[in-house]
This record gives C-alpha cells, structure tokens and sequence, in this order.
C-alpha cells in the first residue's frame, strides 16, 4: 500500500509513504500509522497498491481527505451512532442503500464514532423481506451474509458487505472514525464463557472461538492503532485537542457472563468493564486536561437490557448498586471524588434515540455529580421501542425518539434511524449535543454549559 498526503487539494508538497502489504493472512487488508501530520488540517491523501513482482504494475487511486485534530482550541464536532445491517435489513439498491451514512456525511463531523455492531455478524440476509403494507424489500445478498458467521473469512465478509454501499465508502473517505465493538460484531448478547449447543445454525460451540475470529476481523477493518501485542485493547484514549477527549469502552471482552446481575460484592461473575478497564479509565479521566470529557460506550447506564430471564448490560431493576452495576458506582464515586466536571456519557444499543439526565437527587446511590446520556442508532437496522428505565443513578427522560406501542424492530422504511451530532464552540466552551433523523431533521437539542 503506498499512501500520498498533502495540505492542497492539488496535492502540492507531496509527503509519500508505505504502509503495509496486503496478503490473504490479513484478508487483503492493509494500514499505516501516519506520523507527523499537522495538526487542525485539511489532509488530502491517495491510495494505490503496487504489485510486489513488478514496482511498475499500480493500482488506480483512492482518493479522500480528512481533518486533523487540533493542538489549539477550534470549534469541532463528532457524530455517533450504531447498530448498520441489523435485524435482516441489508443494502436495499431500490430504496438508495445505506442512506444514513449519506444523512451523516452532510453534518460534516469532525470524526464519528461507532459505538458498536459495526456488523450483524449473526444476521443472515435473505433476498426478499415482505413489508407490512405488502411490499418487498429487496437485499443484496453476499455468500457471507447468507448464514451466521463462524470462519474468519465469514466475519471478514460481514465487514465486507457494507463497503459495497456508496454512501459508506464516500462516508468512510471524509470522515475519520473511532470504532468500538458491541455483541454483533460476534453474536447475540455474547460473553466468553457462552456455549451454543443449543443453536443449530453454529456447528463452532464455543463463543471464544467464535469471538476470536470477529475479534480479528473487526480489527482488520476498523482504523484502531495496533499497539505491541496478541491482543490489541479496543478501549483506549482519543484525544482531540484542548476542548476534547474521548474515551472509549470495550464492554463485551472482559465480562462475566449474563445473570440476574444481583451480586452484592465485586466479582468475575459480576465484572463488564472490568477492574482493570475501570482503573485504567479512572486514571485517564483524572489525568485529562481537555474542557469536556466524553465516555462512548456500546451499552447504557441505567436502560434495563434483558438477556431472557438475565441482564444484558449495567441495569438490574430499581434499587441500590448490585451486580455490574458496582462498577458505574466506583466511578461516578471516584468521579465526584476528585471534582472531575464535563464528564458527557454517548452510546446506543437499544435502537432509538433518547436523552437522558442523571441526577444523585433522584437517585438510590447519590454519591456522584449530576451528568448526561445520550443514545443514538441505529444507522440501518430495525428501530426499538423504549427499554425501562433503572433508579439506581437517578436517570431522568428527556427526550425519546419513537412513539410508544411502537412495533417490534420496524425498518428502515420507517424513518427511525438516528445519530447523534455535538458541537463544541471554542468562543464559549459550550456543547451542544442533537439527535437528528435519517431525513437530517434535528429531533432534539440540547446546550450544555462547561463547569469550571
């Protein structure tokens, strides 16, 4: 892979560079880690792969431009969502494919974040879905997405089948993207420990397996940093200059598995996050030097996530912290401890888009400072009705983006597809954050004033 960059547009004072070969090891896929980049810049690149018998034979150009992060205080903004080719939704030509990332592409972000199911990895497609009205809905249908995935080419596939939308290839060449993974990526309401002797579609039993094949898979095609290691950490620290930085979360490999999640104590069984994962963001947040800290995780707070008769994420039912929800009760705690302000929580999940406000007044366990949720998605999957909401942080609704008694997982063709775009103004330092709709219509907003 060779990668050309300028400042122009016109590519004037070329910086060259190569990056990885792409072999079959790596499904095709190649990277670089770009280095010395000016900071708060328009960077124009271009792509070609060069064959290795013969330096003469290239291909044609790839071109795209992305913006920089900053190293002085700027306006900027970031978009995020989730939750692309969900519930038997695929890349319908007639209707105009994946048209969300077009609706986002517009916004102009700064950079977005994927909060998670990335890909369905368990969702086969068919080729035709009869609509309620009568009415076909019509996928492209790939090989790798005619059953669930179990091979690493099977999940690779997964990866592939959404770059063969135009709104995401446009999207993925303008937009820079932090990507975290969530339970799709591998499989439903996954964690390691899962067996699958009871599904007939996966002759692979074991989830680890499973999730080690996605696990390298997302990898390859998502733009994380490979640090030294097996094992690359998918929660890591994204800083975006004075006004901004990112935090992101990997809550699907270091938990225990799916209980009632009553546990009165810190446990295996109990952990999400993880001790580790806590610790590490604990000291990041304390260390942060940016106005406005932002946590992206894949799963809420305080919305009741259920797996059967078992819970899917931090929620448990109302009620002092028991189970994963000690976790968020050791950080909003260490949070007010040291008087860390601007702490904004952006996640999804659940298909819908809403607003959420917590308040220790409202709250079984007070010791924390009041703070913000917001969720968005999905991109292109089926919309959610409303999950209840848990006492336990005191959580508020503010805003809620589908009607009640609404059908179980509607389409595309419904409208309700959601993302959530903020804005920070470097006159005021204040954050504005909307939930807008795959028409680009602003279905909330809101302005949050920075303490301190």
């Amino acid at each position: 892979m060779l990668v050309e960059w300028s400042t122009t547009e016109s590519f004037q004072n070329i910086q060259r560079a190569a990056g990885s070969v792409a072999r079959a090891e790596s499904g095709f896929t190649a990277r670089i880690d770009l280095s010395g980049l000016p900071s708060g810049q328009r960077i124009f690149y271009r792509v070609r792969f060069e064959d290795l018998r013969d330096s003469r034979n290239q291909s044609l150009p790839s071109q795209g431009s992305f913006l920089s992060a900053p190293a002085r205080p700027g306006d900027l903004s970031f978009a995020w969502a989730a939750d692309t080719v969900g519930q038997g939704w695929g890349i319908n030509l007639q209707w105009g494919g994946l048209k969300m990332f077009e609706t986002m592409r517009r916004a102009q972000p700064d950079f977005f974040i994927h909060c998670g199911d990335t890909v369905y990895a368990d969702g086969p497609l068919v080729e035709e879905v009869r609509l309620p009205d009568g009415g076909i809905w019509k996928n492209v249908v790939t090989p790798a997405k005619s059953k669930v995935a179990e091979t690493l080419d099977e999940f690779r596939g997964n990866h592939l089948y959404n770059l063969l939308d135009e709104h995401v290839r446009r999207f993925n060449a303008e937009v820079p993207q932090i990507a975290l993974w969530d339970d799709h990526e591998v499989r439903n309401n996954w964690y390691p420990q899962q067996t699958l002797e009871g599904d007939d579609r996966y002759t692979i039993k074991s989830v680890a397996a499973l999730s080690s094949n996605a696990r390298r898979a997302f990898l390859e095609h998502v733009p994380i940093r490979l640090e030294p290691g097996d094992r690359p950490p998918i929660f890591r620290q994204c800083p975006y200059g004075p006004l901004l930085d990112v935090f992101t979360l990997d809550l699907r490999t270091y938990r225990g598995p799916n209980t009632t999640n009553r546990q009165a104590t810190r446990t295996a069984e109990s952990q999400l996050a993880g001790p580790a994962q806590i610790e590490w963001l604990k000291g990041r947040l304390a260390s942060s030097k940016a106005a406005w800290k932002v946590i992206a995780s894949d799963l809420p707070i305080g919305l009741i996530v259920r797996d059967g008769d078992n819970f899917e994420a931090f929620a448990n039912g109302n009620g002092e912290p028991l189970g994963r929800e000690l976790e968020v009760a050791d950080l909003l705690r260490f949070i007010r401890q040291r008087q860390i302000r601007n702490v904004v929580w952006v996640t999804a999940d659940v298909h819908y888009a809403a607003a959420h406000h917590y308040d220790p007044e409202r709250a079984q366990f007070k010791d924390f400072l009041p703070f913000w949720e917001f969720v968005a998605g999905p991109i292109h999957a089926g919309t959610g009705a409303p999950a209840a909401l848990d006492n336990t942080f005191g959580p508020e609704v503010r805003f809620n983006g589908v009607p009640a008694g609404l059908p179980s997982y509607p389409g595309p063709l419904g409208g309700l597809q959601f993302f959530g775009l903020v804005r920070i103004s470097a006159a005021t330092r204040v954050m504005t954050v909307r939930l807008v709709n795959l028409a680009g219509e602003t279905v909330f907003s809101t302005d949050l004033e920075p303490a301190g």
